[in-house]
């Protein structure tokens, strides 16, 4: 019987010791990180077969999240109202283009007056200085939802994280059919060019 404690004991004790002699589980780092709108920017390119405009789009909320210095997801909202122009210098072209790109024909603004993107998914991209990730995200635009994949660049360095994306979309998956050579014949050189480009830089303050 006291065979039988002094085993039991020895036992515990040496669970015990066993217990201790474990590494503790190390935690996830995370980081949820609020970009500056301010401080960051949105820039567009439209072509068409007579030339292009360029301009800017506002951000309302910008943030990501990183778990271990890898980046597990995000959301941008982006104000559809304050589409800008960049490249006409007359007020009343510029004006006239602003009207057409907030219109019904283009992003309908008065309806939808946001766009939101979602980050999914993201990769690590092997031998590139930096962290660079492949991201799988969900564009709403026009209350419409795709899918869409890009590069993305997120570094920080003395406490200041930027991110910069190059996207590119085809508009017309989000109904944004005018001027499109896939929809209408015959346009000649009205067409409008189905690709959309959207560069992304974002700072913290």
């Amino acid at each position: 019987m006291r065979l039988m404690m002094l085993f039991t004991v020895l036992l515990c004790s040496l669970n015990g010791y066993a217990a201790k002699m474990e590494k503790p589980a190390t935690a996830a780092a995370e980081a949820k990180i609020l970009f500056d709108p301010a401080a960051s920017s949105v820039k567009w390119e439209g072509k068409k077969v007579t030339g292009q405009h360029n301009g800017t789009i506002a951000l309302s909320k910008a943030e990501i999240m990183m778990v271990n210095k890898e980046l597990k997801g995000g959301e941008f909202i982006f104000d559809m109202t304050s589409i800008k122009d960049e490249d006409l210098k007359d007020p009343a072209y510029n004006t006239k283009l602003i009207t057409h790109l907030k219109s019904e024909d283009f992003f309908d603004v008065a309806k939808f007056p946001t766009a939101t993107l979602k980050i999914k998914d993201a990769k690590s991209v092997p031998g590139f200085v930096g962290p660079t990730f492949d991201v799988t995200a969900d564009l709403t635009l026009k209350g419409k939802t795709n899918e869409i994949k890009f590069p993305a660049i997120v570094k920080t360095k003395d406490g200041k994280t930027t991110a910069t994306a190059n996207i590119t979309i085809d508009r017309t998956r989000w109904d944004v059919r005018y001027g499109s050579g896939k929809f209408f014949k015959g346009l000649g050189d009205k067409v409008v060019y189905d690709d959309f480009k959207i560069d992304v830089a974002l700072s913290t303050k």
